[in-house]
Order: structure tokens, then sequence, then C-alpha cells
């Protein structure tokens, strides 16, 4: 698969008659069976049926499941956003909340955009949107880079683990369990759980983790100036 596809290369059907799909529906139907069931449910031949098709005919707009997938991972993650924050800081605050929340829209999207695979002008759009607010900063390239890399994962993590019903509240509430009957073997991770339970600010690992992130960075910047 090459990268053209997603930038207008194959818009619309060469040959045949007027097309009675687009690619914006067979993406929506195909995104529908993957927020429901995940990514193994989606297949040409089970979106071909979704749509009231047959397979062959979504061979028309797309070359394979690779694309469609692609083409998915686009429409999910949408154009980048206007940010409206001022500074480098909220500015990347607010671009990382937004992506954030994509990613738990669409929690297969984390699984679709692993890997060596072609990049569509949304996902760089995104990338661009948040390096643009690096701009001028005392921050080398590999570093900015860095910078985008390690947000974008922070927020795939906690996106993956509410995906698969393992957020902050239900971790607790295990390990509270097993520290109720096993309590004397590990007695940092008892005192530690004693002191944390009824604080404010439980079941914040996304923003307490973002604000970390940005401190650091902070104070990386502070020190070059």
């Amino acid at each position: 698969m090459t990268a053209e596809f997603l930038w207008g290369g194959r818009a619309r059907p060469t040959r045949g008659p007027k097309p009675a799909l687009t690619l914006d529906g067979i993406a929506g139907a195909a995104i529908a069976v993957a927020d429901a069931e995940g990514l193994g449910a989606v297949s040409m031949q089970r979106v071909a049926a979704e749509l009231g098709f047959t397979k062959m005919s979504l061979y028309r707009y797309l070359p394979g499941k690779a694309e469609l997938i692609a083409v998915m991972v686009e429409r999910a993650l949408g154009r980048p956003p206007a940010l409206t924050s001022p500074g480098w800081r909220p500015g990347l605050e607010e671009w990382s909340r937004l992506l954030f929340g994509r990613y738990l829209a669409h929690p297969w999207s984390i699984e679709a955009t692993v890997g060596r695979r072609p990049l569509g002008p949304h996902e760089i759009g995104w990338m661009e949107c948040a390096l643009a607010r690096l701009e001028g900063l005392p921050l080398r390239g590999a570093e900015r880079l860095d910078t985008i890399a390690v947000l974008a994962g922070h927020g795939r993590t906690l996106a993956q683990q509410a995906a698969a019903m393992l957020g902050e509240t239900e971790m607790i509430a295990a390990m509270a369990e097993i520290l109720r009957l096993h309590g004397e073997r590990f007695p940092h991770l008892t005192a530690t759980m004693a002191d944390a339970a009824g604080e404010e600010g439980a079941g914040q690992a996304f923003e307490y983790g973002l604000a970390r992130i940005l401190d650091g960075l902070e104070v990386l910047i502070s020190s070059r100036r």
C-alpha cells in the first residue's frame, strides 16, 4: 500500500457506473463495526454486508483491508484541531486532551496506528499542530519530535487501559482486595494505598501524567534560556 491513496490519489472509481458508495461512507460503516466489536471484526466482507453491497463492490473504492483501516484512522482522528489556548504549555495540554479524547472514542485506533503503515494528512496534521506550539523554544528537532511522541504515548496508554476496563478505579479496587488478604507481604504498597484512600485527584492518571511530563519539559526549557 502507498500513502498516495490517503492523499487524494484514488478519490473515485475510474470505471463502471456512477459510484453508489463513498470512501467516507465505507469508513463510517467500518468504524461502527470496530467501535462495537473491535478491529478484528472489520473485514471487507463484513463492511460490505453492513452497507448492503457485495465484497467485490468495495474493491472499486479500496484496494484492500489495509487501505480500509488507513482510511478509518484518518476519519477517526479527524482534522487537526485549531488550538485556542495561548502559549506552548496550555497549547500542548489542549492538544493532548483532544488526542486522548479521540483514542477514548475509538480504542481500536491504538492498535491500528502501530507499526509500519502509510500516514495520511489528518495524522500528519496533528503532529504539525503540536510542533507549531514548540516553535521558537530552545529544543532540538529530535527533542521536539520526542515531546509529541511522549505526550501521544501517554494518552494511548491510558486510553488502552480504559478500553480494557482496567481503569485506575478498578485497579485500586482489585489491589485493595489483595492487600486485605496479603497486606503483610507488601507493607509499602499497603501504606501508600491507605494514604491515597479518599484523597482528591484519585482516578486522574491522565491529567497527573500530563502535568508531570510538561513540568519536566518546562525545566529543560528554562535551563537553556
